[in-house]
């Protein structure tokens, strides 16, 4: 239990603003190199992601047998799948709370990520792309416009990018691509967004309560604030969900979960039409739960038919419009029962900040 004075954050809020006005004249710092996988930082942040068990302690390499994900924060996870390592979005979140994930940048970078895929351009899911993407090495994977902006964020270097379609790509399209031994497909998708109450499959609003003691045991430290304020107005630039697979296991992951009923209903029979689902990585936070509760996240859950559901992009990094992971679970246990049983997924849900880089959590045998 914290005691919130009114004064104090008072003081908070002015610091905050005075920081944001100068940020404006500062840069992030640049992340160091990486020099190889067997690199001591590149060993101990692997196994701390991936757990000691899976990471060959000389070489730095993941086991080939497991799929193992780090939740980082947000939408973000760190993923050691069939051997290779990659990132699914690239940010870790420190605007308002300094501290509450204990990932950093420089962790995803020595993490030395074969590919970062992101799923849409705003700050809080692809604001560290470039850094970490300069330091690790690792190729961006994007449209062309998430690839052009992500560039844009270290016009000093030279990444690897591949594009996906772009902002003219018609939504429900798939592009197919490689990370090591992984099959991935991209689907194009849309952001989440309000939409009037949908009286033919009416849900119920959620409106989950902050849990405001995060801010006052975190506060915003100056260099997180300076890092991100660069990002704060990234473009969207479209939106993508993706599917890895190896024989025997695919995992789904998307971080945002459009109105797909009323702008985009071919993309369920695009999602229908992908190879099983064995475990889907889903935002239930959107534009549309206070108008249309959890009903998006569970479209795309029942278009999927996954085995095993995770929620995510649902935690308290950003007091006040975001909240603890716990505070969803009612709504979400509530909109999953409406499913009829034989469909109905698993739910694991993961709970900030408990379960932050905690890799037993999503440890699977291939």
């Amino acid at each position: 239990m914290c005691n919130l004075h009114p004064r104090r954050l008072i003081g908070r809020r002015t610091v905050l603003g005075g920081v944001l006005g100068a940020g404006v004249l500062l840069a992030a710092g640049r992340l160091r190199a990486s020099a190889g996988p067997g690199e001591p930082r590149t060993v101990a942040a692997r196994q701390r992601y991936f757990g000691v068990a899976n990471v060959d302690p000389e070489t730095g390499a993941v086991r080939a047998d497991r799929v193992v994900l780090s939740w980082v924060g947000c939408a973000t996870y760190a993923v050691a799948f069939a051997g290779s390592v990659l990132l699914l979005d690239a940010w870790v979140p420190r605007l308002t709370s300094s501290g509450y994930s204990p990932a950093t940048p420089q962790d995803l970078a020595d993490l030395r990520p074969e590919a970062i895929l992101i799923g849409h351009g705003h700050f809080d899911h692809a604001g560290d792309a470039g850094r970490i993407a300069q330091a690790s090495g690792a190729v961006v994977h994007g449209t062309a416009e998430h690839c052009a902006a992500i560039r844009a964020q270290v016009p000093e270097a030279r990444l690897a990018t591949v594009a996906l379609g772009d902002a003219h790509t018609p939504i429900g399209q798939r592009h197919e691509f490689t990370v090591g031994a992984v099959q991935v497909t991209a689907v194009r998708h849309i952001h989440s967004g309000p939409t009037a109450p949908d009286r033919d499959d009416p849900a119920a609003p959620v409106f989950p309560a902050p849990e405001w003691c995060a801010l006052v045991r975190h506060p915003p430290s100056l260099e997180g604030v300076l890092q991100n304020l660069p990002r704060l107005l990234d473009a969207e630039n479209g939106v993508l969900l993706y599917q890895l697979r190896v024989p025997g296991f695919s995992l789904v992951w998307h971080d945002s979960a459009g109105p797909l009923t009323e702008k985009a209903p071919q993309v369920f029979d695009v999602l229908g039409g992908l190879p099983a689902t064995d475990l889907h990585i889903g935002t239930v936070q959107g534009f549309n739960q206070f108008t249309n509760g959890l009903r998006d996240p569970r479209t795309y859950i029942e278009a999927l038919g996954p085995a095993l559901f995770v929620p995510t992009h649902h935690d308290n990094w950003l007091p006040g419009l975001t909240s603890a992971a716990a505070a969803y679970d009612p709504a979400l246990l509530a909109e999953l029962a409406r499913i009829p049983s034989g469909a109905r997924p698993e739910l694991r849900s993961l709970h900030d900040p408990a379960d932050y880089l905690n890799p037993a959590r999503l440890t699977f045998l291939l």
